[in-house]
């Protein structure tokens, strides 16, 4: 039954994802849109939706549900208010604090390995995004 009903929530997921790319747009295979790529994803993600539920009963290697599953939602609602987050105070913050949250909490790293880090990863992703790429981030600076 769980396997089933992973497969109804991915399939789910890979309908909404699907009517999303759609209403981007998905142009010509030579001048694709911006909605040719997740929808390609989305006929993936549903695809294998199908799969799973067709072999719901084969499939007996699953990890159980535990207190350790906890942390998987935790690193998604992470993940959903970094996207919030990120056009309201811009790049810098977010990652900073989602980054630095999964590094102590999630990955158990110690403080100072996990602010270090923090800094020198988001570092690092501003100066190629930002500043050599020039990709156009919500920034402070």
């Amino acid at each position: 039954m769980a396997n089933v009903s992973s497969a109804v929530l991915v399939g789910a997921i890979g309908l909404s994802c699907m009517a999303g790319a759609l209403a981007l747009g998905l142009g010509t295979p030579s001048e694709p849109g911006s909605g040719m790529w997740p929808f390609i994803l989305s006929v993936v993600l549903i695809s294998l939706s199908v799969a799973l539920a067709l072999l719901a009963r084969r499939i007996t290697d699953v990890e159980k549900f535990s207190g350790a599953s906890w942390a998987v939602l935790a690193g998604t609602a992470g993940l959903v208010a970094f996207v919030f987050l990120l056009p309201v105070i811009g790049f810098e913050i977010p990652s900073l604090v989602l980054t630095f949250a999964w590094l102590r909490f999630l990955s158990k790293e110690t403080w100072r390995m996990s602010s270090l880090l923090s800094v020198s990863i988001v570092a690092a992703f501003y100066a190629i995004f930002v500043l050599l790429l020039g990709v156009p981030l919500p920034h402070l600076f």
